[in-house]
């Protein structure tokens, strides 16, 4: 599959991209925003596409299977590039995908998008933006999976997860690896379509935790 990698410079992205190019059957197309972060992409093998998701970035799908969505506005950025991102961006990739049929849509987003009422007030905008960009991907008729993961580390994976539609009590971290790790896993296991599940670290393996969803 020829995979279009959504936020591919961001930390978690960084790690799909590698994730994708180590499966055989697929080859990475990362959707970059900044030139100066070609060069990286083309040491993972890879073709960047410069695009903004604040624009029309329709052409980035050309030629393209699947997409993953892992972009983010991050943590420094105001309410308004949060909408602007977070939840227009996602937007227009889940319409764009549509135009262009795309076989498969995975949406990183997280966990905490449906219990707003649990949240902080300091994140409870990017929460609605985010379960704002889950609702009109499930509503848009594509193909989707829906990855809430926990709070995000950057430790070593352990290929081991806790996966539930709903983790109670909200809470548990993960590493950016393993999430990536699901994400790939997930385009070409067919119980996570048309599925919306959270992910901590846990003792089940990934592909047994993705098939008994």
């Amino acid at each position: 599959m020829n995979i279009l990698v959504i936020g591919a410079s961001g930390l978690t992205g960084r790690i799909i991209v590698k994730k994708v190019m180590e499966h055989n059957q697929h080859i990475a197309r990362p959707m970059i925003r900044k030139a100066e972060h070609t060069e990286a992409m083309e040491k993972l093998g890879t073709k960047p596409i410069l695009a903004d998701l604040e624009q029309d970035f329709s052409f980035a799908m050309n030629d393209v299977n699947a997409v993953i969505f892992a972009a983010g506005s991050g943590s420094s950025t105001g309410h308004d590039k949060t909408i602007a991102v977070d939840q227009e961006g996602a937007k227009k990739a889940v319409d764009f995908a549509k135009e262009k049929n795309i076989e498969r849509f995975i949406m990183l987003s997280s966990m905490g998008t449906n219990s707003l009422e649990e949240a902080p007030d300091s994140i409870r905008p990017y929460l609605e933006a985010k379960r704002n960009a889950d609702d009109y991907l499930i509503e848009s008729g594509l193909n989707f999976t829906i990855v809430r993961p926990g709070a995000l580390t950057n430790d070593p994976g352990t290929g081991r997860i806790e996966l539930a539609t709903q983790i109670t009590p909200m809470g548990g971290a993960i590493s950016r690896e393993d999430v990536a790790e699901v994400l790939v896993a997930s385009l070409l296991t067919k119980e996570t379509e048309g599925k919306v599940f959270e992910i901590i670290n846990g003792d089940t393996p990934i592909g047994d935790a993705l098939t008994r969803i």
